[in-house]
């Protein structure tokens, strides 16, 4: 996957997990919960959806990577090379 569809991806997760959440105005360098109302559980659904529809495995210690859109982007840019973004 490019970094666009990681993006994408990202984005697609975030309106399942807080469907009343503007995303549109989503900046990629500010953290999540600075921009975004969720909490621990909700980020934890975010990993948990990524395993779930590309079977991607991301270790608790690595959780801090996923702060913002660009560093998850950047984290799971290598992991997801290979992966095909779903129809």
């Amino acid at each position: 996957m490019t970094p666009d569809e990681i993006r994408q991806e990202i984005l697609d997760i975030l309106e399942d997990i807080a469907p009343d959440e503007d995303l549109s105005q989503l900046e990629d360098e500010v953290p999540f919960r600075e921009q975004l109302e969720l909490d621990s559980m909700d980020f934890l659904d975010i990993v948990m959806e990524l395993r779930k529809r590309h079977r991607i495995q991301i270790p608790e210690e690595d959780y801090g990577e996923l702060a913002s859109m660009a560093s998850t982007v950047r984290y799971l840019e290598p992991r997801m090379k290979d992966v095909q973004r779903a129809g």
